[in-house]
């Protein structure tokens, strides 16, 4: 069977959720670009997880990577040939399976949440003009979607009754949940607290263990509608709807 743009459109709208996307749709999307590689990423997933640290560090880096970059700022799919020469490419991404890579943005309420990317060889050709519209449709659909879920999950979670109080969170937690909340890194996190990287990481193990859930995306939206639930009784309560800092 042939994948075809409307064929893509109609697998997003039909996936169950974020894995489902990952694991059926993006092969889909590789095949449709005719890429070496491909995947949908979504960033709360990927800094929860330690052993990705390093590597999101410099993936992810707005001053190392220039398809990066470029995405923060337009909200919008980049080839690699926009933003740099082939040399440079190279010396910024070596690997030999990314010789030409295109990336697009997944948002949610105006914030890139996530991407979807796909790589071609130095053998295949460029990515053009057309895979960028292609891609720019893409992505205007995976992002529909997630805002869709989110909001979804998120509503449930509000009606849902709450077996905790943020005040199973000490005050540092609570700090840590906060800067977790404006999509800090765990690095960024413990210089802005004057703590270790890994203090943060224990302290974010804890957190989610104490919360009982498996994301920063979860805990974040778990804490913030618990928090809502309550502020009309503890006006005075700190946390994630708080700016102050203890």
């Amino acid at each position: 069977m042939t994948i075809s743009l409307k064929l893509l459109f109609e697998g997003i709208h039909q996936a169950k959720d974020e894995d489902g996307l990952r694991s059926h749709l993006a092969p889909q999307i590789g095949e449709y670009f005719a890429a070496k590689r491909s995947g949908i990423f979504f960033f709360d997933q990927l800094l929860a997880d330690p052993k990705l640290q390093t590597v999101l560090n410099i993936v992810l880096s707005l001053e190392h990577n220039p398809v990066a970059r470029y995405i923060a700022e337009r909200h919008t799919p980049v080839h690699e040939g926009l933003v740099t020469i082939p040399k440079a490419w190279k010396l910024i991404c070596p690997r030999p399976d990314h010789w030409h890579v295109m990336a697009g943005p997944i948002i949610d309420r105006g914030q890139v949440v996530g991407s979807v990317g796909c790589t071609r060889e130095r053998s295949m050709p460029a990515f053009d003009t057309q895979d960028l519209a292609g891609m720019s449709a893409i992505c205007l659909h995976l992002s529909a979607w997630t805002a869709s879920v989110r909001i979804a999950r998120s509503t449930t979670l509000q009606l849902q009754p709450q077996s905790f109080s943020s005040n199973q969170l000490t005050p540092r937690e609570l700090q840590i949940a906060n800067l977790v909340a404006l999509g800090r890194t765990n690095a960024q996190i413990g210089n802005e607290l004057w703590i270790t990287e890994n203090s943060v990481k224990q302290a974010l193990k804890r957190m989610f263990r104490k919360l009982k859930v498996s994301s920063r995306a979860e805990m974040v939206a778990q804490i913030s509608t618990t928090q809502l639930s309550f502020s009309s009784n503890q006006p005075s309560s700190s946390g994630l709807l708080s700016n102050s800092r203890k």
